[in-house]
């Protein structure tokens, strides 16, 4: 079977398809949840335009109360999962064109989810569609499992598998290639930063602090409001400072209140080296001011846990293995308010061979602070000499002529909801990961490449 022809034949139909999927935006939007739409509007319309699509061709499709959705083809006891998700971070600022316009430049389509993971999801579903249309012989079902929480806490899976039977394995099309068969960890630990309002006689006081929208994204800006004028030289340390973190700043002075503001750069959370904390980079700024105890409090305590360190060494957490490389933090949201206090939000990715135990020990003793919450996902690893890894190690190596080498990753994907389950694709070796970034893009012949192997894939697990 020559799947590369059989994409090329279609490739109007893909890039239409995936343009117009993109174009729908399914960011989670709790204010208009409601029943059959428990995350929104936008990701209720996205799912029932999949779900649709399926139908229309012929596949059996289910919605299981607008948490998630399957499309299946094929007969057999046996299930073989694709497990895609739907939702999307939310775009952030900076883009050169609308984030869900889905424009192409340059053989790019640029859109919020073109690589996470919409224009994958499409792709998975015209490989399944391609090997349906084929007439070739299946002994298994294989069930595109459609997840619309993915970027946030995974309702969507637990709805999911409270009502639907489990595959025996899979692959989800949500990171690189060639394969990833082992995923770190996974913590979201919620810190309150124990501060009083005893009078200080400072020259500022720190009214707001708020940074960060998701725990999974390195913020990419940061807002302080303070109480007082800035003392002499206050405006150029600022700017200094910043600039000396590869970030940009901004003060805003109106009736006896000061505006700080810094940008620096998002990028997903598995990676915070890759972005630019703002957060982080402000409350060290702050630090080094004359502010009133409790603000003082927070900054102090934020900055001196967590500034300049994505590793966890300086609260004592650091740790690797062989297998999944070091453990990383990224401190994704804080917010303070003057009569509340501060909270610091945090995204950790532990290695395979670690134990979340000595982690929340960790996080239980830093100073200043005290630990409310902490949810752990623990890590997943497939052994090599699976079926499942063999038999995508070959469809990719002859479909690409390249090692198709084991990798493991920081990220949390689907794959990790089945016993047997491996990240697939779509991002192929040496391209950047611009996911969660701004423009957002996905090379269009990537995209078809993996259609080719998809295809390959669910035809060689499930005949």
């Amino acid at each position: 079977m020559n799947w590369e022809q059989k994409v090329s034949k279609r490739r109007n139909e893909i890039v239409e398809d995936i343009q117009g999927f993109l174009k729908i935006n399914s960011v989670l939007d709790e204010e208009t949840a409601g029943p059959g739409r428990p995350f929104g509007k936008g990701i209720q319309e996205c799912l029932t335009a999949l779900l649709n699509k399926g139908e229309e061709s012929g596949f059996t499709v289910k919605n299981l109360d607008g948490y998630a959705g399957h499309i299946e083809w094929g007969k057999g006891e046996e299930i073989i999962g694709v497990l895609c998700h739907i939702d999307v971070v939310p775009p952030g600022d900076g883009w050169t064109s609308d984030p869900f316009a889905a424009e192409i430049r340059d053989g790019r389509i640029y859109a919020r989810g073109a690589l996470d993971d919409k224009g994958p999801t499409m792709a998975a579903y015209h490989a399944l569609k391609i090997v349906k249309d084929s007439g070739l012989p299946l002994s298994k079902r294989i069930r595109m499992i459609i997840g619309t929480d993915e970027e946030s806490d995974w309702r969507c899976v637990e709805h999911y598998f409270k009502h639907e039977e489990m595959p025996s394995a899979g692959f989800a099309p949500d990171a690189d290639f060639p394969i990833i068969y082992a995923e770190k960890g996974l913590i979201d630990a919620a810190l309150k930063i124990e501060t009083d309002q005893a009078e200080t006689g400072a020259d500022l006081t720190l009214e707001t602090f708020r940074s960060g929208r998701r725990l999974n994204m390195v913020p990419d800006d940061a807002e302080a409001v303070l109480e007082g004028s800035a003392p002499s030289g206050f405006e150029e340390s600022f700017v200094r400072f910043v600039k000396e973190k590869r970030a940009e700043g901004r003060i805003f002075q109106e009736d006896g209140r000061l505006t700080l503001t810094v940008y620096g750069k998002s990028a997903h959370a598995m990676e915070p080296n890759n972005g630019v904390n703002a957060g982080l980079i402000l409350s060290e700024f702050l630090h080094t001011q004359s502010l009133d105890r409790a603000g003082l409090q927070f900054v102090q305590t934020v900055s001196g846990a967590f500034a300049g360190d994505t590793r966890g060494k300086k609260i004592g957490i650091g740790c690797r293995d062989d297998i999944s490389g070091e453990l990383t933090l990224n401190v994704g949201r804080l917010q303070y308010e003057q009569e509340k206090g501060g909270e610091a939000h945090i995204n950790i990715r532990y290695p395979v061979t670690e134990e979340s135990d000595r982690v929340k020990s960790g996080l239980s003793q830093i100073k200043g602070a005290r630990l409310v919450s902490f949810k752990d996902s623990k890590p997943h690893h497939v052994a090599k000499d699976h079926k499942l890894i063999q038999t995508l190690q070959r469809v990719y190596e002859e479909q690409t002529g390249e090692t198709a080498q084991l990798i493991s990753i920081g990220g949390a994907t689907y794959a990790r909801s089945l016993e047997a389950g491996v990240a697939f694709g779509p991002l192929f070796p040496g391209r950047p990961d611009v996911a969660h970034q701004k423009d957002e893009y996905m090379e269009i012949d990537d995209l078809l490449k993996a259609v080719s192997i998809y295809a390959q894939a669910i035809y060689e697990l499930a005949k």
